[in-house]
């Protein structure tokens, strides 16, 4: 799928290349642990292993079943990450003595009351090499990304939800419509990406309809986007890059605790403005809640209302990078990029929004 870039600056050229040498990952806890408890702690650097990779090698040095052990997200297998996993503690030895592959190590142990489920974490922490970045790249690099920091950037997906051949979507289609029950994660995750597919269109959508606002007088847009000219000057009077609509599912921004439909336009655009509350987009499914009135007239053709088999959800379509740091070796044109992302958020859409190509 072919998506829409916020910004309005030129591709910049650099090498990325996704390895266990140039992406780090450090995943953030959602809470302090009790270091009391009946369930083990764990905090593991792996390498070139995905989690699903890892829990494997946890359950056979162990002998749990694979769903006695608790991890917050989902980690890359083409990367260096650390992440922490919950089994109950009267395991501790096994572990300890039977975890023996150079690709896992435990760096801290810990313990808690309750088991780590999935969700339980703020965001991760990244560490990212890129080459061939020469000294102009470099700036530009740097001004873009401290002007993303300030003003946001899509919460699209990354390319890993989606397969070698960025085609699972296509299976978790067939699944969700073949009228069975759901067996296993890995048919959970491609009906997933099914859901992750259809909010990706819809958010290459609104971003469309913002850069033609943001670009174009009112006449012009009106006629680009065939919308009324008072919808359009509207649109044009937010200071924001991604424009809002009446109806739109609001969120507190970063908690996500309260949910409500945007009414009042000067109180939400001055919330979003601040980072106090960002929109969201539907992930498909069941129990879920949908947008009203503008916003769902928008978000209704991305909307397949018979998919049952997953419980659906809302997803920020609006994300603030924070904690930037650049270090640039001119004479290796290599530059290391530091950043914090929410939790669910994928570091190789930043990358892609500053380079306004597809990054795979």
């Amino acid at each position: 799928m072919k998506k829409n870039y916020a910004y309005n600056h030129k591709p910049i050229n650099f090498d990325f290349k996704q390895s266990v040498e140039r992406f780090f990952v450090e995943e953030i806890p959602l809470f302090d642990f009790a270091n009391r408890g009946s369930y083990l702690i764990l905090k593991i650097k792996k390498t070139d292993m995905s989690t699903f990779k890892l829990i494997s090698v946890i359950s056979k040095a162990t002998k749990l079943e694979q769903r006695d052990i608790g991890y917050a997200g989902l980690k890359d297998k083409n990367a260096t990450t650390i992440q922490y996993i919950s089994i109950p503690k009267k395991y501790e030895r096994e572990i300890v003595q039977n975890l023996t592959t150079n690709r896992i190590e435990i760096l801290d142990r810990t313990y808690n009351k309750f088991p780590i489920k999935v969700g339980q974490l703020k965001g991760n922490k990244f560490s990212i090499i890129l080459n061939n970045v020469t000294p102009k790249a470099n700036g530009q690099i740097r001004n873009i990304a401290i002007n993303m920091k300030q003003k946001g950037i899509p919460n699209y997906y990354g390319y890993q939800r989606f397969g070698e051949d960025s085609q699972s979507y296509l299976q978790g289609k067939e699944i969700a419509y073949s009228g069975k029950k759901l067996r296993g994660a890995r048919e959970k995750l491609l009906v997933s990406a099914y859901q992750s597919h259809l909010f990706n269109r819809w958010l290459s959508k609104r971003v469309y309809i913002s850069q033609v606002v943001n670009n174009n007088d009112i006449d012009r847009a009106s006629r680009i986007l065939s919308f009324p000219k008072e919808l359009i000057e509207a649109l044009s009077k937010q200071p924001t890059v991604f424009k809002l609509f009446i109806g739109d599912d609001m969120q507190e921004y970063p908690s996500g605790k309260t949910s409500y439909p945007l009414q009042d336009f000067d109180v939400s655009i001055k919330e979003f403005q601040n980072k106090q509350s960002s929109p969201t987009g539907l992930l498909c499914g069941s129990k879920t809640d949908r947008t009203m009135s503008d916003a769902r007239y928008l978000e209704e053709e991305f909307d397949d209302q018979e998919l049952y088999c997953l419980k659906g959800s809302r997803r920020y379509a609006w994300i603030w990078p924070e904690n930037l740091a650049f270090s640039y070796n001119e004479p290796t044109q290599q530059l290391e990029i530091k950043f914090y992302l929410p939790k669910g958020s994928y570091a190789t859409t930043f990358l892609e929004e500053i380079a306004k190509r597809n990054l795979k």
